[in-house]
């Protein structure tokens, strides 16, 4: 993003929790929604005279991570602490990596609104533990004190940093997109940002065109969602600007994202990692991956999501809008591509997914796996609707049916009567009888008015119950009119 002669460099800071059932450093539940410090225990709570144990499946999902954006985490990695006081991290520090980080430089490709594609290099990947909640409303006497829920102190999380290689709110959001869809493909993270499983802090700055020198950055937070990641991002890069073409600087410091008023604000002045005070965790041995453990998660990585776009495009001829949204979900992807190979007609599987089954869905506020067609099913019905056994219009009826009682389509076709009419004696005396009842109709179209011609079509479906074939019905009507 240039203006004004700046031009933008955006680094992210995505902090992804880890799909584990227990904790980074303990066997705490991490399952959401549970009552305030009900998961809780001397461990994650800092209590004297405990010790860490390190969550092995965490371990895995980093691994993972670091396989899908081409770096091969091996060697040893150190755990450190991150030394801060706030009232949600009750040891007082914060077990993380620094110097020597799980996963080390990557990069992953990104793909923007006009199909233009390029690498975003990711500087490093590490694992953490999250610290508590604090809550300043919703509870008695929040105008006098704030409360703390400590479920959260301890669950694990994948601190993925790029490099500052992003130089729009456009290319921030692909990123957002492309890294989620990677999470949720390597079934590591459900990318929720609504529940704060993915979240992400930006560092913006500017600089003149030209020039190779890092403007000074701020930090924005609370950014939670992709939306309001592009939105803060665009805000701060303009206030930025502004602030120095009217001859000021760019104070170093942390911002809050507010929704409401829809812009920046600022939150403190901002640490740089002196502040921390960084030193090795004492009481966790150094983590080191052996080549035969990268090696056996290496064998187990499924399909990832920009090789599964790119095959839905070449392979089955999809629009890249509608390849985007059927690999944003992995179940989906998976749903659509056995629809697809069952009917044999891809495109015709993407618009009956993209189309009815997610209304569907949304109408009823279920997902995928509460969906009582089976892909076998939906398949069966595009290969009824491509052979002539029923239009698409009975098509749409029979899925209604199928959505709401899980019955196959012929069962549903048979049970209502709605085999399509292919006879073409039985729709040609009803076409006869349509035409001579609308003879002046007939003349328009002899003179000249083809377009009239849905006219009669609508009246034969009408008559057929929309049950007539739409080919038949087509040659039948020619030929009587033509003539």
């Amino acid at each position: 993003m240039q203006a004004m002669g700046y031009e933008a460099v955006i680094g992210l800071e995505v902090h992804a929790q880890l799909l584990t059932r227990s904790k980074l450093f303990c066997k705490c539940s991490t399952t959401y929604g549970a009552e305030p410090n009900n998961q809780t225990c001397p461990v994650c709570l800092g209590m004297p005279g405990v010790l860490p144990v390190l969550n092995e499946k965490a371990t895995e999902y980093a691994i993972r991570f670091g396989l899908a954006i081409n770096n091969n985490p091996q060697g040893t990695s150190v755990f450190s602490r991150k030394n801060y006081f706030y009232p949600d991290l009750p040891k007082g520090y914060q077990i993380t990596q620094f110097e020597h980080p799980v996963v080390g430089a990557g990069s992953l490709t990104i793909e923007l609104d006009d199909g233009t594609t390029r690498d975003v290099a990711i500087t490093r990947a590490h694992l953490e533990e999250d610290a508590g909640q604090s809550h300043h409303e919703g509870w008695p006497q929040c105008n006098k004190k704030s409360y703390v829920n400590l479920n959260r102190a301890g669950v694990p999380l994948l601190e993925i940093v790029t490099e500052p290689d992003i130089h729009s709110p456009d290319e921030a959001f692909a990123y957002l997109r492309e890294l989620k869809d990677i999470l949720v493909h390597l079934e590591i993270c459900d990318g929720n940002m609504e529940e704060g499983s993915m979240r992400c802090d930006a560092n913006v700055s500017v600089r003149p065109i030209g020039t190779s020198k890092l403007g000074t950055r701020t930090e924005i937070k609370n950014l939670n969602s992709f939306n309001n990641v592009r939105r803060g991002i665009y805000y701060e890069i303009e206030r930025q600007i502004t602030v120095l073409t009217q001859g000021g600087e760019v104070e170093q410091c942390t911002l809050m994202w507010d929704v409401d008023s829809q812009s920046t604000k600022m939150m403190r002045g901002k640490e740089d990692s002196h502040d921390y005070r960084y030193f090795p965790e004492p009481d966790l041995l150094p983590l080191t991956l052996s080549e035969e453990r990268v090696a056996k998660v290496r064998a187990e990585m499924p399909e990832l999501p920009r090789k599964k776009y790119r095959r839905f495009i070449d392979d089955y001829g999809l629009i890249r809008p509608d390849a985007q949204r059927l690999i944003s979900e992995k179940a989906l992807a998976s749903y659509y591509e056995r629809v697809a190979d069952h009917s044999g007609n891809p495109k015709a599987a993407c618009n009956w997914i993209m189309s009815e089954l997610l209304r569907e869905l949304k109408a009823h506020e279920g997902g995928l796996q509460d969906c009582k067609i089976q892909p076998k099913q939906l398949g069966d019905l595009i290969r009824l609707i491509d052979a002539g056994s029923i239009s698409g219009k009975i098509g749409k009826e029979v899925f209604a049916a199928m959505y709401a009682t899980g019955k196959d389509p012929k069962t549903v076709i048979e049970e209502k009567g709605l085999v399509q009419i292919t006879d073409e004696g039985a729709l040609d005396k009803v076409i006869e009888e349509i035409l001579a009842a609308h003879e002046s109709q007939v003349a328009d179209y002899r003179a000249g008015k083809t377009k009239i011609m849905g006219f009669f079509v609508g009246k034969v479906m009408k008559a057929t119950r929309g049950k007539g074939n739409p080919g038949t019905v087509n040659k039948i009507l020619r030929a009587r009119l033509d003539n």
